[in-house]
């Protein structure tokens, strides 16, 4: 049996509502992303202002085509893997050709994510939500900068910050600052070549079977989940040497201790709703609902 749930447009909210509930006692999500090329390629050795400027712009003007999430307790026991899939239109979503080919090589149905895809921006609000309601979350990556980007931006519904300082300190106020990078952690660890592993020849020095095929973000999240308990376990690993740091970024994801306004689509979700306890207790996706008929977000 796949562990792997597929997630489209017409099973996403229930979906969504599970993992919403596990959040409770699993608190430790991975994560990964699939999106649509480099526009720009950063070489291996370039500066933290280069990397981060192409980064910037390759983000900012792309659409996001798979998210993985796995859902785990401290202790390494896995609840549950999903893999979203967003609509995806080829003939009109900016992308490289050699990109699309290489996810069509490794499973991706380009087809259905046009016709069956979740919308991002109904996906953005109602995850919105849920990281409001679950703010002490662990979030594990594997050569995470993408992905946490990635994230960043359908969040919050804005383009990147200009600098990575900015971008860090934007991570932990809306993720939080508890973020691991497996491929970071690995340049401390030992016969591990100081990082230079793709994910597939870690899982393998370590001895962790993938489920699912690669390159595909929910089999590739529910791998670094599994392979970072496995780090953790044959190293002994320091998690304070390593929470908030990113791959190929210098600044630690920390908050800021300057003033800042955090972006307005991510503040509408963390305002507080107050409600009577003698009242009938708010809808799960309080404050939208999916309509039966338009089948798109409704405010209340």
């Amino acid at each position: 049996m796949n562990p792997i749930i597929p997630v489209w447009h017409h099973n996403f909210v229930d979906e969504l509502k599970c993992i919403d509930t596990l959040l409770y006692f699993h608190r430790v999500v991975s994560v990964d992303t699939e999106f649509p090329g480099f526009l720009i390629r950063t070489p291996r050795r370039a500066c933290e202002f280069h990397t981060y400027s192409n980064l910037k712009h390759n983000v900012d003007a792309t659409t996001l085509i798979q998210l993985g999430l796995t859902l785990s307790d401290e202790n390494g026991n896995i609840a549950g893997c999903w893999e979203f899939n967003f609509s995806f239109d080829v003939q009109t979503e900016v992308h490289t050709d050699d990109s699309l080919e290489f996810l069509k090589d490794h499973g991706i149905d380009f087809d259905k994510l046009k016709n069956e895809g979740i919308d991002v921006r109904f996906f953005s609000d109602a995850f919105g939500h849920i990281l409001a309601k679950h703010r002490n979350l662990i979030w594990i990556t594997f050569h995470g900068l993408y992905d946490m980007a990635y994230m960043l931006t359908m969040v919050t519904k804005n383009s990147l910050p200009h600098s990575s300082l900015e971008f860090t300190e934007l991570i932990a106020n809306v993720f939080g600052c508890y973020v691991f990078d497996i491929k970071y952690i690995a340049t401390f660890c030992d016969g591990l070549r100081k990082g230079q592993l793709g994910l597939e020849k870690l899982a393998k020095i370590l001895r962790v079977k993938r489920v699912g095929g690669a390159h595909q973000a929910g089999s590739d999240s529910l791998l670094s989940a599994e392979v970072y308990f496995k780090l953790k376990a044959v190293y002994g690993i320091d998690e304070s040497k390593h929470v908030g740091f990113l791959y190929s970024i210098g600044n630690r994801i920390r908050r800021s201790v300057r003033p800042r306004v955090l972006y307005p689509s991510f503040t509408r979700h963390c305002q507080p709703k107050i409600y009577h306890p003698m009242l009938v207790p708010p809808p799960f996706f309080h404050p939208f609902v999916l309509h039966p008929i338009r089948s798109n977000v409704m405010f209340l």
